[in-house]
């Protein structure tokens, strides 16, 4: 049976290494996700109650860790949310829902916490299919004001962001270092970088579909950048 629980201190390397098996290869080359987990614990944003692991008997099979963000509204106010991930499943234990177990359960304890919303970068094959929408149906860029296919919401209580549209920060934890994550990486057993994955390509085209807002000042109409 999946348990979902919270992370405890000794758990911290083997979280790391589920982590790393479960993106090696899969979105980039190699991957930086491991490390982007054991820099955010020290992170003023992190959120100890939603640092969360799947344990399945004895062995830990899956983690998810959460940032505290925000979304500055258009007329200026700024409303608290929470960004999820990384999030990731041992790829022998994929595919039985224990990435869903996780993300409900972190929709619970965030909503227990008081946040309005959950938002996070990924797949929408995926995501739209455990509760979140895109965040522009909801009339929410990203930083850069933009509109990302990648970017998805989940309301946590009814209206949540009714009336609530601008733009979404989180935070720049996320911007990871790619030469201090390689040296980091060097203390795990090495393994094989592959380039050109379908997986990869398929990740390279989610990122770059995004497109401007309707009626940007001086644009009549969406301009796409797919």
């Amino acid at each position: 049976m999946i348990i979902i629980r919270n992370e405890k201190p000794n758990e911290h390397r083997e979280t790391e290494n589920v982590i790393r098996e479960a993106f090696w290869n899969h979105y980039t080359p190699g991957c930086n996700d491991h490390y982007l987990i054991h820099i955010m614990r020290d992170c003023p944003a992190f959120i100890p109650e939603l640092d969360l692991v799947a344990v399945d008997g004895t062995k830990l099979v899956g983690s998810v860790m959460s940032l505290k963000s925000y979304i500055k509204g258009d007329d200026g106010t700024v409303y608290d949310v929470v960004s999820l991930g990384p999030i990731g499943v041992l790829p022998d234990s994929q595919r039985q829902g224990i990435g869903g177990k996780m993300i409900s359960r972190s929709k619970e304890i965030a909503k227990q916490l008081g946040y309005r919303a959950i938002l996070l970068c990924g797949d929408p094959d995926y995501y739209n299919r455990l509760g979140f929408a895109t965040a522009e149906s909801y009339g929410i860029c990203n930083s850069e004001n933009m509109y990302a296919d990648a970017l998805h919401v989940c309301e946590l209580y009814e209206d949540a962001l009714l009336g609530i549209s601008g733009r979404y920060y989180e935070n720049e934890v996320y911007d990871v270092d790619a030469a201090e994550a390689e040296q980091s990486d060097k203390s795990f057993p090495p393994r094989e970088i592959v380039k050109g994955t379908p997986t990869q390509s398929k990740y390279e085209r989610m990122i770059r579909s995004v497109k401007a807002p309707c009626w940007e000042p001086g644009s009549a109409e969406r301009i796409s950048q797919n």
